[in-house]
Order: C-alpha cells, then structure tokens, then sequence
C-alpha cells in the first residue's frame, strides 16, 4: 500500500511522540500492512517532517515488536506473532493489575467519572462498530488508574509493551468480544469505587483475556499474516 496522500499537520511541541504515534496507528489500522517495506524519506514527506524523528520512531516501535528492521537492509512491518502478543499479554496484563492495586485507594470521585465518561464512549463506539473510537475510549479509561498509581515504572512498562498488543484490541473491538468488555469496564469501576481490591484483579482478567481473541476466527482480521510457535 502507497503512503497516503494526504496528512494533518503534527505539533511541533510533541514531535517525536506525535510521530511515534502515528506511524504506530497506521500499523496498527494496517494502512501499512505486514511485510510492507517502510521509507524513511517517504514516511517523513508524509509526516511532514525531517527523518531525524522518522528513523527514531521506527526503532522504538522495532523495540516493540511491530516492525522490523536490519542494519544496512528494508525496515518492514512485522507481521502478528502469537509468541510475541502472548508474552507481552502477560506482561501488561500484571501492570495494569498492579495500577489499580496502587490507584485504588487514591481514585477520586472526578477520576471514577473520567473511568465512566470513558466507558460511555467505549460502549457508544462498540454500537456503533467504530473499533478506533473505542480503541481510543478503552485507552482513556484505563489510563486513569495507570495515571492515578504514579508509578513511573509501571508507565514505561506499558509503554514498551502495550503497542504490541494494538493490532489485537482492534480485533476484538471489532467483534462480539467487545460487548463484553463494556460490563467488565463497569464492574471495574463499582469495584474500584468501593475500594474493593478485587478491582486488580478483574483489571489483570480483561488484559489476560485479550489473546482469546487470537483462537477466535469469526473475530481475526483476515490481512495480518500470522506467525509463531503456535500458528494455525
């Protein structure tokens, strides 16, 4: 697939992440699809930018595990690798545990009205079958606790790992999973607002639950190729 034609200008002030982020989103989204080859010259005419800020976008998200790239060769977009999601599944999923566990105690009622607002969203996208609205909406929600723990560790683990598992929210978002996930998103909060730890736990069950969607093919995109140990 071509870069795109057209493109919003990015903030100056956010450079690198804007950059990050985009180049993330259309991976993620498949406007590059797997095993697509990735220009720096092309991608920061795109961007609207120098390649300075490209090429060190492409080695975080190398870091991450959604392209890859060889000194000296192609840098291409890594297809979905059922090792790599499951591993780093686990990873997030006891971070987020880990965030309410600490945030719990903290939450104010402003906070748990964020986590609600968001939910609201969430749901209203999942109707609407807008997978990047709730894509978005499922990020704002649990950002908060993540936020409210103040755990900068905890942060820069889910930044390492979370765009892993990306490609994989937007295919259960896409299918009858996500119904789901709004009721477990509401129980998370009546938990929370009672301060009740077992809100943890229910946290760390929605991430630990995100790679059935791998064994589910009503729900798989059929375009990223899949890979790894256990492939079907």
């Amino acid at each position: 697939m071509p870069v795109p034609s057209t493109s919003v200008p990015i903030r100056r002030a956010l450079l690198r992440e804007d950059v990050y982020a985009r180049l993330r989103d259309a991976i993620v989204d498949c406007t590059f699809e797997p095993g697509e080859q990735l220009r720096d010259q092309e991608l920061a005419a795109w961007l609207g930018v120098s390649r300075t800020p490209v090429r060190e976008a492409l080695l975080r998200l190398g870091e991450a595990g959604l392209v890859r790239a060889e000194p000296g060769r192609s840098t291409t977009v890594a297809p979905l690798d059922h090792a790599a999601v499951r591993d780093a599944q686990s990873v997030v999923a006891a971070m987020h545990r880990l965030a309410v566990a600490e945030a719990i105690a903290a939450l104010s009622p402003a906070d748990l009205d964020r986590m609600r607002a968001a939910n609201r969203r969430f749901a209203a996208a999942v109707a609407a079958g807008d997978v990047h609205a709730a894509l978005a909406a499922d990020d704002d929600f649990h950002a908060v606790p993540v936020r409210v723990s103040g755990n900068a560790a905890l942060r820069a683990v889910l930044a390492q790992y979370g765009p892993v598992l990306r490609r994989l929210e937007l295919l259960r978002f896409g299918s009858a999973q996500a119904r789901a996930c709004v009721e477990r998103h509401d129980r998370l909060v009546e938990l929370c607002a009672a301060g009740d730890a077992a809100a943890a736990e229910v946290s760390h069950d929605t991430w630990k639950d995100l790679t059935s969607v791998l064994d589910d093919p009503a729900a798989r995109d059929p375009r990223p190729p899949l890979t790894g140990t256990d492939r079907r």
